[in-house]
């Protein structure tokens, strides 16, 4: 009974694969929410609010201690700002603080930007 069980739970896990992969977007933009608030009451966390983020000059939320190399980067956010930085954000603006690994798929990359744009307006 138990080794049937155990199928009955693989197969149902394999099965439901696919759909956790059409969520992509939605589970990075959970990540994002672990350190950073997205609306206009949030504040800021481990990481600057993002409320407002698009149009905004790196390193200036107030409130927020910016690495000097976010203060400097001249950056003002944008979806192909965000896009790079996103991707692989030690190297696009090295010293910076955030700890997070990147996003490599481009389409995961693209629908998160449409989900934050929507969230952080």
């Amino acid at each position: 009974m138990t080794a049937r069980l155990a199928l009955i739970v693989s197969v149902s896990l394999l099965l439901a694969a696919p759909a956790w992969a059409d969520d992509s977007a939605a589970a990075a933009l959970l990540k994002c929410k672990i350190c950073h608030a997205l609306d206009a009451g949030g504040g800021n966390r481990v990481g600057p609010s993002l409320y407002g983020i698009f149009g905004r000059t790196a390193g200036t939320q107030a409130g927020f201690t910016f690495s000097d190399a976010m203060k400097q980067s001249g950056i003002v956010w944008d979806d192909e700002t965000l896009a790079k930085f996103l991707r692989d954000p030690k190297d696009s603006v090295p010293g910076n603080r955030m700890s997070f690994p990147g996003i490599a798929d481009a389409g995961v990359l693209r629908d998160l930007l449409q989900q934050l744009k929507q969230a952080t307006q």
